[in-house]
């Protein structure tokens, strides 16, 4: 018997009273700690991310060429909403949800949680400074890897502490699976960011990754890491909040190897066989979560509005997008600006559309039950955020494969 259980023993039964306080204590905490990660994703997203990439497509539309902008602007622009928004998000709900999920005999100090987020965000923020303005970036782009991937461990750490609820044998849900998929997906693209980082610190002149590097690393980043945890949310919220029939879970499964398959395709650069799977993968995971069959009940819109499930649906149009365009840019021989459309329609018309569709439906609930401020700012924000896409997608197209020359000017 170790000094834990003797001291489990030792001590005197809670009473109810006492361990309703504590759990509302714990509660706060939480609350308090996922409103951080949060924060921090939303202002990443905002300041450091969107405004940055506006400015680099007023550059672009100006002067008419993609390669008048510095790679390492374009690319702090990405990580930015990569890992501080997506990431910091995917951390938050992680620290708040799992604990709730999985039951253990250990629970992961708060404290650590707030290191860990702090850490993180330092990283994120290192890396656009270097990135941006080139000062000591041969130390900085290793430092703030190295405080990316030490917070993820940390993370890591802390909610693989608990066991499933039931006492029994341990049975995962199946969107745990496609999870713990992305969860993998992040560790693997935040160990190439370290290895890369160290790379060039010591070797190269710019801190940008070489082209044909970026290339399968944002392959990694987007398709191993941010689509494996929306398909893992979507099959654990959309049968509640969409009213939609249970997920095929076989069917998903199998989506979640084709999509492995092809993002190890990709990362060895062979993006034609890569692309063709992505779109076995993503036509077999709509199947499964079976967003478009017609639903065994009403959607929960009460509280958001009552467009709710029709951004939902679009954004599962916007990956079909994304995969075709990619296709197409595998396959063509001038992909001048098919990369970046194929991008953006994952990054914003299906990531970005996501999180701000469910992210508004939870958020608000799990920071204290509140209540969403205003279901007509949600509306406008969906409506311009598919409008912007819609106009970023078709004009990257159509000016960088140089069909309509007025698309230039409506990119930014």
């Amino acid at each position: 018997m170790n000094r834990t259980q003797v001291q489990a023993i030792a001590r005197e039964p809670e009473t109810p009273e006492e361990i309703f306080a504590r759990t509302s204590a714990r509660e706060v905490q939480l609350s308090h700690l996922l409103i951080f990660f949060i924060s921090g994703g939303l202002l990443f997203m905002l300041l450091p991310g969107t405004f940055l990439g506006v400015w680099n497509l007023i550059s672009i539309s100006g002067r008419r060429a993609a390669d008048s902008i510095s790679p390492s602007w374009i690319q702090a622009h990405g990580h930015a909403q990569v890992l501080g928004w997506i990431g910091s998000f995917i951390l938050g709900i992680g620290y708040y949800s799992i604990p709730k999920l999985r039951r253990g005999s250990q629970t992961f100090a708060v404290g650590s949680a707030w290191f860990a987020g702090t850490l993180w965000m330092t990283g994120v923020l290192l890396r656009w400074f270097a990135n941006v303005y080139l000062w000591q970036w041969r130390v900085l782009l290793p430092v703030s890897a190295t405080f990316e991937l030490a917070a993820f461990l940390m993370f890591f750490r802390a909610v693989s502490q608990h066991k499933p609820q039931d006492s029994g044998k341990p049975k995962l849900e199946t969107w745990i699976f496609v999870a713990i998929a992305g969860t993998i997906g992040l560790l693997v693209t935040l160990l190439l960011n370290l290895g890369a980082c160290v790379w060039l610190s010591l070797r190269s002149s710019s801190p940008a990754f070489p082209q044909a590097f970026d290339q399968r690393f944002l392959i990694v980043a987007a398709w191993g890491f941010m689509v494996f945890f929306v398909w893992g949310f979507s099959a654990k919220w959309l049968p509640v909040f969409l009213g939609t029939r249970d997920p095929d879970n076989r069917l998903l499964g199998i989506a979640v190897a084709f999509q492995v398959v092809a993002v190890g395709f990709g990362l060895a650069g062979i993006l034609r066989t890569a692309t063709a799977l992505l779109v076995v993968s993503s036509l077999l995971a709509i199947l499964a979560l079976q967003v478009f069959s017609r639903p065994k009940q009403a959607a929960k819109t009460k509280g958001v509005h009552i467009s709710f499930p029709v951004f939902v649906r679009s954004a599962y149009v916007w990956l079909m997008i994304a995969v075709l365009l990619g296709v197409w840019a595998a396959n063509a021989t001038n992909p001048s600006g098919l990369w970046g459309a194929s991008r953006h329609a994952l990054t914003v018309g299906f990531v970005a559309m996501m999180v701000f569709c469910v992210g508004q439906r939870v958020l608000p609930a799990f920071s204290g039950m509140r209540l969403l401020f205003s279901s007509k700012l949600m509306f406008a924000g969906l409506l311009l955020l598919t409008v912007g896409c819609a106009l970023r997608v078709s004009g990257e197209v159509l000016a960088y494969q140089e069909i309509v020359a007025a698309a230039w000017t409506w990119l930014p």
